[in-house]
């Protein structure tokens, strides 16, 4: 397993990364979660010993990757979210050359290169150039460099970045088949991908692990928030809405055409559209919208990392 024990890193007066712990099990898909600036990237440059904690320690299987890191990264695949490539090369050459620096064996079926081909679907684009090809077959070539010396862990960061709907759809299915046979540690902000992957969730936030769970674990959760939506036409909607008990507080809100648009979170086990109904009334506001929405995954990050 990967664990992170206390892990702290700074850059200058920056704290990237700020007493995270977690663990990877074996066989895990795990989504890492986090906004921009989280501290994904960094936390990840430390698992693959790119980068030293400054406190704490990363282990695989128990062992301090700073003892022997050339040990470590032979039992890990990176995929860094910039995919580093060199244009100039055919596929082919690129491959042979980072098994070369990996010292796998190349040649014939069952090789670690026929493996990552056919794992990654990209035999079709073998023998072309790497900067004639697409984003997407961009990053299956990525995928294909970061499994071709079989490792035991797959560190992806941001596999899916800058791709259209299909080619991330692909690259989604890649990942779940490659997760049969890894454990996979996969950094993204697109949710659905998420849940479509992942069978667990950590959740950072400024530097700092703030959710840590199953996925199931995780929904359920989102799916005990309540909001209640509401727009209305008149004068005073927001302070007014916002004084009731049985709201907690105003999650979203935007004016349009004079009408005000609020999204309440509520509290448990109460429900305030009677006396927004009421509210109107006796304020004569015209009621454009009234309703309630169950939490989804995306409200609970929202709620995490606001």
């Amino acid at each position: 397993m990967i664990t992170l024990e206390n892990v702290t890193k700074s850059f200058g007066p920056t704290v990237a990364v700020s007493d995270a712990s977690f663990t990877v099990d074996r066989g895990e898909v795990v989504g890492f979660l986090g906004p921009n600036g989280a501290g994904k990237s960094t936390t990840m440059r430390l698992i693959t010993n790119y980068l030293e904690p400054d406190s704490g320690a990363v282990r695989i299987d128990g062992a301090d990757v700073r003892e022997d890191p050339v040990a470590a990264r032979r039992r890990i695949g990176y995929l860094p979210e910039n995919n580093p490539l060199y244009p100039d090369m055919l596929v082919s050459e690129y491959l042979e050359f980072v098994g070369r620096l990996r010292g796998v064996g190349m040649d014939g079926p069952g090789s670690a290169l026929d493996d990552a081909v056919q794992a990654t679907g990209i035999a079709e684009v073998f023998y072309r150039p790497v900067g004639e090809l697409s984003k997407g077959y961009r990053q299956r070539l990525g995928l294909a460099a970061a499994i071709l010396h079989r490792p035991d862990y797959l560190i992806l960061d941001e596999p899916t970045e800058g791709l259209d709907p299909n080619q991330r759809q692909e690259i989604r299915r890649l990942i779940r088949e490659v997760g049969k046979e890894h454990t996979v540690l996969l950094s993204t902000h697109v949710l659905p991908e998420v849940e479509e992957t992942c069978r667990r969730i950590v959740v950072i936030h400024q530097g700092r692990i703030v959710a840590d769970g199953s996925t199931e674990e995780l929904l359920s959760r989102a799916k005990g928030m309540r909001t209640v939506v509401v727009e209305a036409e008149g004068a005073g909607v927001e302070p007014a809405l916002a004084g009731l008990a049985a709201v907690e507080g105003v999650a979203d809100r935007s004016e349009r055409e004079g009408r005000t648009r609020l999204t309440l979170t509520v509290a448990s086990g109460s429900d305030p559209r009677p006396d927004i109904f009421r509210l109107a009334k006796e304020n004569d506001w015209v009621l454009w919208e009234l309703h309630e929405e169950t939490g989804s995954l995306l409200d609970l990050f929202s709620q995490l990392t606001r």
